[in-house]
């Protein structure tokens, strides 16, 4: 029998490899079983399956949990965690806690709605249908959460630190930091990379050193559009102009609060006119409030906006929607008008039940701000669909569909190449995550070629030895 806290430490990767959601890497070391990242899978039917099938590991016998961020393809996997038995600490900064509990109350409302719904108009193939997960299995999740300051180390479990630092993607993400205090083997994890100089939030912070490093890809193989404000513009001025209703599905995280922030800097300057803005989403209303009391998250320009007295995220034309009722009360408007619900990729929400209403109407647009995953109506729009199904029926595609990717939370290939420039020498071994296939591989590619790292393309379930690296 081989002592296992003899063991050189490893590394799995159970999900987010080969595809962009699911964010899962599983780390063994003396003894112990970490979990870095504890996400949901998205988009394809394939991939969702996966949420309900057996985890590839004993929940109950985890000793802890780091998170990079409160997105659901990295987060909304822990209440099925929980309800399995995991009882340790899960670390994350003071603004991811803060979000966690909006998005995984929100996740599990949805879930059981869902299952309601389903079991009410008899759609599901299961019968009764069941919420993958339930508000009792969030709640327990909220008790075990642990807030870690960034740049500031703290241990995780016996022979591993742990340091979060800014990576700029959405409020309180960050990219994480492992260090194996016996061999000083240090694995670093990206997270979810963001923008430079976009708004609210501070630029990434750069990494200095890794022996092991995970990148993450999701836009590994292009580069945004540098005009992507004058997009939004445009549109908004074309739908205008056809007297039409202009929808964005938006996530709530980040998206909206960005959308807030640009809507109201291109009414003021007059480059849109002055059109009422319905946010209808309690979620993104929740998490505006919690950007509000963040100000440590903020960068120079909106900090100034504040010492002015500017209120970065309520124009004087935004309406911001709670109530079913107030949302249903749209559907008796005739536009010209903006809506934005969520979610981002339309795999549920209110936006929903207005793209119902609305999707058939030429003079309306639909206006895709984020990045859209594989399966998820989001991804079938932006292909051309002609016909979307929701809630068991299908809806005529006649509006316009516009796509922005210059307004993504996410960086692109240059920003990921600038941030991973920052490292002061190469790590031993890079492995990219986070990526559909083809935008893995080309940014493998890239790393290789011009910075001449070590770089593959972590294969799903695939386990390296750490330190063999």
């Amino acid at each position: 029998q081989v002592d296992s806290s003899q063991q050189s430490p490893t590394l799995r990767f159970l999900g987010a490899a080969g595809t962009v959601t699911g964010s899962k890497y599983l780390i063994e070391v003396e003894g112990q079983q970490l979990l870095l990242d504890c996400g949901l899978f998205q988009g394809l039917k394939a991939l969702r399956l996966r949420n309900w099938e057996e985890p590839l590991f004993d929940a109950a016998a985890l000793t802890a949990v780091v998170l990079s961020h409160a997105h659901l393809d990295h987060s909304g996997y822990l209440p099925v965690l929980a309800r399995e038995g995991f009882s340790g600490p899960i670390y994350c900064t003071p603004a991811t806690a803060d979000l966690l509990a909006v998005l995984l109350s929100d996740s599990a409302h949805l879930m059981e709605e869902e299952a309601s719904h389903a079991n009410r108009h008899g759609y599901s193939k299961h019968h009764p249908a069941l919420p993958l997960y339930t508000m009792e299995d969030v709640s327990r999740v909220l008790t075990l959460l642990k807030r870690q300051p960034v740049e500031q180390p703290f241990s995780v479990c016996n022979g591993v630190t742990a340091t979060l630092r800014r990576s700029g993607h959405i409020l309180g993400a960050a990219s994480v930091d492992l260090l194996f205090t016996s061999s000083q083997k240090r694995l670093v994890f990206s997270g979810d990379l963001g923008r430079w100089d976009r708004p609210i939030l501070r630029n990434p912070a750069l990494v200095k050193a890794a022996d092991v490093l995970l990148v993450e890809s999701t836009y590994g193989d292009r580069v945004h559009a540098a005009d992507s404000t004058q997009h939004l513009a445009r549109v908004i001025r074309q739908t205008y102009e056809r007297g039409g209703i202009l929808l964005i599905p938006a996530f709530a995280v980040g998206r909206v609060q960005d959308l807030l922030w640009i809507l109201r800097e291109l009414a003021d300057s007059g480059q849109i006119p002055k059109l009422p803005v319905f946010v209808d989403s309690p979620m993104a209303l929740d998490v505006t409030e919690i950007y509000r009391r963040h100000v440590e998250e903020y960068n120079p320009e909106m900090l100034q906006a504040l010492q002015q007295g500017r209120s970065p995220f309520h124009g004087a034309q935004h309406r911001l929607l709670r109530t079913v009722e107030e949302s249903k009360s749209l559907n008796e408007r005739e536009g010209p008008m903006i809506i934005i619900a969520g979610n981002g990729m339309i795999t549920g929400g209110r936006i929903l039940h207005h793209l119902e209403q609305r999707l058939s109407n030429p003079n309306n647009a639909v206006l895709l701000v984020g990045y859209q995953a594989a399966g998820t109506r989001g991804r079938s729009l932006q292909e051309g669909a002609t016909e979307l199904r929701m809630h068991g029926h299908f809806v005529p595609v006649r509006a316009r569909i516009e796509a922005i990717n210059g307004l993504s939370a996410h960086g692109d290939q240059a920003e990921l190449m600038r941030w991973l420039s920052g490292f002061e020498k190469a790590p031993t071994q890079t492995y990219v995550v986070h990526g559909e296939p083809e935008a893995a591989a080309a940014l493998a590619k890239l790393i290789s070629e011009q910075l001449g790292w070590q770089v593959a393309v972590a294969r799903d379930d695939e386990t390296i030895f750490l330190d063999t690296l």
